[in-house]
């Protein structure tokens, strides 16, 4: 059974913000569909393990930010790297407090959407939350960020937690050498530079600044690893 297939259905990309009491937070998913039109309803799939599940859990309440197609990998990195339980992800964020008093982050957003959760359905290690709109704003005009552009252009990861996480296998053949962070997985290719930072095309990972961080995680130089 191939799972690369799975590659082929299309996914967006978005920040979900919750609470927990006076707690926020927020990470990244790309499971958000429209369910049904009348009344106007999504879902979003959130890995059970995840500080998001616990407070969507809590409150009954997720917010959708839509994230448009020039989003910094440095901010996709921040939502869906790091943990809520270690840093508050929505600190130096620009983001406001919807109806539900759920957090919704607004910077890299093109439209946000706020519902209140109606059912659930248990997928094994995710849970399919789904719910009614009781908000919705577009904020901007602009190209959304899909799930391919994000692998394919801006050369993104995907955390194991995510639902359409697949384990990689190497293949066998002689490659420029790349290092891995072992933190996030993202990949350094010298032939592809790491444009978001200034560093030009052609530019080995030994030549890199010494203050130069993983453009997804933040992780330093010491973090990463020559693939095998």
């Amino acid at each position: 059974m191939n799972l690369k297939a799975l590659y082929q259905i299309s996914y967006g990309l978005y920040v979900i913000g919750s609470r927990k009491g006076d707690r926020r937070n927020g990470q990244i998913a790309n499971t958000v569909i429209q369910v049904s039109s009348e009344p106007p309803t999504i879902s979003v799939c959130i890995n059970k393990g995840n500080l998001s599940h616990e407070f969507i859990k809590d409150s009954a309440v997720f917010t959708v930010s839509i994230l448009s197609r020039d989003t910094p990998l440095s901010f996709i990195g921040r939502f869906g790297f790091k943990s809520g339980r270690d840093v508050d992800k929505f600190d130096s964020v620009n983001y406001k407090i919807g109806e539900t008093q759920a957090p919704i982050a607004l910077d890299n957003t093109l439209a946000y959407l706020e519902a209140r959760v109606i059912n659930e359905v248990d997928a094994g290690t995710h849970t399919i939350f789904i719910g009614e709109l009781v908000a919705a704003e577009v904020i901007r005009e602009g190209e959304p960020m899909t799930y391919a552009y994000y692998h394919q252009v801006k050369r993104g990861t995907t955390p194991k937690t995510a639902p359409v996480y697949i384990e990689e296998r190497k293949e066998v053949g002689i490659k420029a050498v790349k290092y891995k962070c072992t933190v996030c997985e993202y990949v350094y290719d010298p032939e592809k530079g790491d444009p978001e930072s200034g560093i030009a095309p052609g530019t080995p990972f030994e030549e890199l600044p010494e203050d130069w961080q993983c453009p997804v995680c933040g992780a330093g130089k010491d973090e990463f690893e020559k693939e095998d």
